[in-house]
């Protein structure tokens, strides 16, 4: 008799989801199964009801998610399609066939006026549409499905995928010099450190639906990041600090949106790495993939 926990992760050509592939060969105890957005968008609800209809799970990982932040300022239906609307009935189908969701959210549902890391019960005030629509996302999941948990992460990186750290590394290469804002705060996560959280959580059979923040440990702007990555790679290109009215995007960023982690911490008795660490290994990684 098979009794291995069955996981899906949609998504799973993300930054995240790519970790759990990474992580599903090492776990014989988890029986993965990955769907991309190209063979089954969390936004085509008829093609999700079918799925879910014809396989069965005992979790699912959301790995999904519309995350171009400043294109949402325009492609707003696209971003409240995947973010919020089909988080949504994806929440509803769990719920129906007996299956916890997992679903991640972001530090951009605050609005960066705080000064001190933010629980999972401080007030919610997104300052761009992204924002809005994760924010949106996590509310449309708990009302269909009250056994979700839903972790809010910041500042995602990994080997995969496009990413800060990536783009930091190319630039650096091409670049004698460099220009990285200092007055955004918050916490960088290294994908692969929160997918093996989740897969901890799982293991664990402490199912207990609600909001967490995870991110790795110790708080940095962006122009602190983008300095670490230059020293861990003994790059000779100068990285120069500047505000964000020096940058003007689309969007707005929340200045400071640093999260607070005890809540997992304690529930889930997880031991998150410090941010530097998790940036080398990370460092390491790509440049193993070359």
């Amino acid at each position: 008799m098979n009794n291995r926990k069955k996981i899906l992760v949609t998504g799973a050509n993300g930054q995240v989801g790519m970790e759990f592939r990474t992580l599903a060969a090492s776990e014989p105890e988890l029986a993965f199964t990955f769907v991309t957005k190209e063979c089954l968008p969390i936004n085509d609800i008829v093609a999700l009801t079918a799925f879910f209809e014809a396989h069965s799970f005992d979790v699912c990982i959301n790995c999904a998610a519309y995350t171009a932040v400043d294109k949402a300022e325009t492609e707003k239906e696209e971003a409240i399609q995947v973010n919020a609307t089909a988080v949504g009935h994806l929440a509803a189908l769990c719920n129906s066939h007996q299956i916890q969701l997992i679903h991640f959210s972001t530090d951009y549902v605050f609005n960066g006026l705080g000064s001190l890391p933010y629980t999972e019960t401080d007030s919610t005030k997104p300052v761009n549409f992204y924002g809005e629509t994760k924010l949106l996302g996590e509310q449309l999941a708990l009302e269909n499905n009250e056994e979700t948990i839903i972790i809010r992460t910041s500042w995602v990186y990994s080997s995969h995928g496009k990413n800060f750290v990536k783009t930091m590394l190319r630039l650096m290469a091409e670049r004698s010099s460099i220009a990285v804002v200092s007055d955004q705060w918050g916490c960088p996560t290294y994908a692969a450190d929160l997918a093996a959280a989740v897969v901890s959580i799982i293991k664990t059979d402490v199912f207990i639906a609600g909001i967490y923040h995870y991110c790795n440990k110790g708080i940095i702007n962006w122009h602190q990041f983008a300095s670490a990555i230059a020293d861990l790679t003994q790059s000779n290109c100068s990285v120069q600090a500047i505000t964000s009215d020096d940058y003007p995007t689309a969007a707005k960023r929340p200045f400071y949106s640093a999260l607070d982690c005890n809540k997992i911490v304690q529930t889930f008795d997880l031991d998150i790495p410090e941010w530097k660490n998790s940036l080398s290994f990370c460092l390491q990684e790509i440049q193993n993939m070359k």
